[in-house]
């Protein structure tokens, strides 16, 4: 099965997603890669941080499920080998959980949101965002929000980080059941 995560930034996909694969051995997340610079104190293993030009010779050799250009960078996941001891991972924004739908209808889509923009404000500012980055990300984040209806994902608001993973835990067990009926 393929899960994907998506949410504007700031919400606490990143530290949903860590949580949830260090719980469930059956998880795997497949690494996206970035041309953007790292974060302060980001951990170098977040991203494949790359080049623009290794990022365009990916794209030129059908390297990615799904890529987009996001403000002033690229990101995307790479190709995926379905595995059927793993459940896929995905954290990636909204148009490239449309673009993984496409491909791979059963997909999983799931979107975190935070319980405002003031919070999530909050927690950009808190992660060491630029103010113009910050600016950026909340100016997208209702559109984000809208498209993501629009693709009827399930959506969570990380309000308390204990009850967001409890309900995407449950969304995974129930989404397991379903596939196990239907073989």
């Amino acid at each position: 099965m393929i899960i994907v995560i998506s949410g504007p930034g700031g919400v606490g996909k990143g530290t949903l997603v860590a949580q949830l694969v260090a719980r469930d051995p059956r998880l795997w997340l497949s690494r996206s890669w970035t041309t953007r610079a790292p974060r302060p104190g980001e951990s170098p293993d977040a991203y494949t941080f790359v080049t623009r030009e290794e990022f365009e010779r990916r794209i030129a050799a059908d390297g990615f499920v799904e890529w987009v250009e996001f403000l002033d960078y690229l990101q995307g996941t790479p190709t995926i080998d379905e595995d059927p001891d793993h459940d896929v991972v995905l954290e990636i924004d909204v148009e490239g959980a449309r673009q993984v739908k496409a491909l791979h209808p059963g997909a999983r889509l799931l979107f975190i949101d935070a319980p405002t923009r003031a919070e999530q404000q909050r927690r950009l500012e808190a992660r060491g965002d630029a103010p113009e980055r910050v600016r950026q990300r909340l100016a997208i984040a209702d559109d984000e929000a809208q498209r993501s209806q629009e693709l009827e994902m399930q959506h969570v608001v990380n309000d308390d980080l204990a009850e967001a993973l409890a309900e995407v835990e449950g969304l995974i067990a129930r989404w397991r059941a379903e596939e196990a009926r239907e073989r």
